[in-house]
């Protein structure tokens, strides 16, 4: 090898150590400094010429206070006594010539020369850097976790609010959530829309679980105290209250939140409004007791989040009841009450589709005509929502008009009402049965009807033999004359036999996604069957209710409407047998609305709420 190139070579560990980028030491076998790079002079803020010769371990090694390390605890000194011994740590600091202490990473190495020991080579860093990255992750990683926890807090407390329970239900299960989570108790107060009385609904306290059952229900408000109620109801953002704010009898917010935090134990609480779309619905309120620290600016975040998220469901509830008292009220308009005729009995049912305007084109309808004759129609309009049902009323009084003008047959009547839906109306098709009950007082009774692709009537003896009226069968309404083709109706004829029950209805009653309209109709026959038997002696309320229960209708909205027939010879001219059960005084139609051709019009109604809805 040249000269040139022996001195590079001879030059290339030197180039290295001073251009390593972390601090290198040497000490001799006495611990003295032998050796210091430029990096460890830059981060000790000494010269290698002053460090030179001196003992390492009394010049720079130290506590983190600055205090001296005793030489027999000093790991960076283990492999001067042990050749073999690789030690390495970031607990350990070294004094900078400006008296500060520097926290270093290190590793230590025995240094060999020709075999023998010659002393100690220690690589050290400045660790604050470490440290801090460390520190940074240690905080990102309590940072996601602390988000985390309050991403499935949030989870959970929105699988509670949107649960099938009412809105009390959902109000306790909400607190048991927030109670240890955010609190150590926690109250709802909510405010009725309709009368202004406020009233917990709900108080949770695991450490005093009666003291928070007893402080459950209205909370008397004096007239001082009602400005900072709907104050604090209408807030933008959640008040943190302590129990000074409260403890004074004559604050305003006394009477709402100063018994809480009294017989709970509180010392601090965030008050949450319930609000959404300017209504102010009550307020959440979650309080800390004993050690538990006040919430911090997170925790009220959380709260306010909370807090509109109930807000939003107390809302949709509300909207939820306005859509459903309308269509109810719409649906009981629409839908006919009753005629009672002589000895004959109806009664009606309707069942709501499972949606949340509880409306649709299913109608029953029961009038006298002019000559005497019983008419009865079942039927069902395409459609399941408020145009379904202007759509239905579109068809029921058309068939009126046309059934009060034309009287029979049933046949003719169905042309026109074709003829009519097709021409002068925009509604769909639709499904129905139309029939007379005729004969005179006394019996026998003939059932003569038309069948526009509808599910056939069920004829039901006393004795509980059953039968499906499957003839009169023609189109739908709205098909034959849109596609001019020229199809009718057949008039039927049936003798009904005494005592015995007529049932109409729509497929809503035996048909659904899970079953299909042949087994629903087998089902339908075969409770008919067993309840006419057991309830000989029932009402043909009693007789639908019972049913109803057994067939257990789901999805599709459904009517029923049920005649039945007296004995033969009842309310003949000189019968002297007792008069049957008056007619029940409720049915699915608005209470106040009469029959037309009623014999009983002015008859009072006696329980309005009973209806179909709540039998169903």
């Amino acid at each position: 090898m040249t000269g040139s190139g022996q001195t590079l070579a001879a030059d290339f560990p030197r180039a290295v150590l001073h251009h390593l980028g972390t601090g290198v030491l040497t000490m001799d076998t006495a611990g003295r400094i032998t050796y210091a790079n430029p990096w460890a002079e830059r981060l000790l803020g000494r010269s290698a010429a002053e460090m030179a010769g001196q003992d390492a371990h009394d010049l720079l090694h130290r506590r983190a206070d600055g205090g001296p390390v005793p030489r027999e605890q000093c790991a960076m000194r283990t492999p001067l006594m042990d050749s073999l011994s690789v030690e390495q740590g970031s607990q350990e600091f070294f004094l900078r010539a400006d008296g500060t202490t520097l926290p270093i990473i290190w590793s230590t190495t025995p240094l060999l020369i020709s075999g023998r020991a010659a002393g100690v080579v220690v690589v050290f860093d400045d660790f604050s850097l470490y440290r801090a990255a460390e520190e940074r992750m240690a905080a990102h990683t309590t940072a996601l976790e602390e988000l985390t926890t309050r991403l499935n807090l949030l989870a959970d407390v929105s699988s509670v609010l949107m649960g099938a329970l009412d809105a009390s239900g959902r109000l306790r299960r909400l607190l048991r959530l927030l109670v240890p989570e955010l609190g150590d108790w926690a109250a709802v107060a909510l405010c009725s829309q309709s009368s202004g009385v406020l009233e917990r609904v709900a108080v949770r306290c695991p450490a005093h679980p009666r003291r928070a059952r007893r402080l459950e229900g209205p909370v008397h408000l004096p007239v001082r105290s009602r400005p900072a109620v709907a104050r604090l109801m209408g807030a933008e953002e959640p008040v943190l209250l302590t129990a000074d704010d409260v403890q004074d009898t004559a604050a305003p917010l006394a009477p709402v939140q100063g018994r809480l935090f009294e017989r709970l134990e509180g010392h601090s609480a965030v008050v949450v409004p319930l609000s959404a779309r300017r209504k102010h619905y009550g307020m959440l309120t979650v309080g800390r007791s004993g050690d538990s620290p006040v919430p911090t600016d997170a925790e009220v975040r959380l709260l306010s989040d909370i807090g509109r998220r109930v807000g939003l469901v107390l809302d949709n509830a509300r909207l939820y009841q306005e859509q459903r008292n309308v269509a109810e009220t719409m649906q009981r308009q629409l839908l006919a009450p009753l005629p009672q005729v002589d000895h004959v009995r109806m009664a009606a049912r309707y069942l709501p589709a499972q949606s949340a305007m509880e409306i649709g084109g299913d109608w029953y309808d029961a009038f006298l005509l002019k000559d005497g004759v019983m008419a009865l129609v079942i039927g069902d309009v395409v459609g399941h929502d408020l145009k379904a049902a202007a759509h239905m009323a579109e068809v029921r009084n058309m068939l009126r008009a046309l059934a009060w003008d034309h009287q029979k047959p049933p046949s003719l009547i169905m042309c026109r009402l074709d003829e009519a839906v097709t021409n002068t109306s925009d509604a769909p098709m639709a499904t129905l049965v139309f029939a007379r009950i005729e004969g005179p007082e006394g019996g026998p009774w003939r059932l003569n009807w038309v069948n526009a692709g509808h599910p056939p009537p069920l004829l039901i003896t006393r004795e509980g033999d059953t039968r499906f009226l499957t003839g009169g069968h023609g189109p739908l309404i709205g098909m034959s004359a849109t596609l001019h083709l020229g199809l009718n109706w057949p008039d039927a004829y049936e003798e009904l036999p005494p005592e015995s029950t007529l049932l109409l209805y729509t497929d809503g009653l035996v048909e659904s996604r899970g079953r299909p309209i042949d087994l629903g109709m087998a089902k339908l026959r075969h409770h008919a069957a067993v309840l006419v038997r057991r309830l000989c002696e029932g009402t043909v309320d009693d007789f639908c209710d019972e049913l109803l229960k057994r067939v257990q209708p789901s999805g599709d909205d459904a009517a029923l409407l049920a005649l039945r027939l007296p004995a033969r010879g009842a309310g003949a001219p000189g019968d002297q047998g007792p008069e049957p059960p008056e007619q029940a005084p409720y049915s699915p139609a608005a209470p106040d609305r009469a029959a037309p051709g009623s014999l009983q019009e002015d008859a009072p109604v006696e329980d309005p709420t009973r209806g179909l809805r709540e039998e169903a």
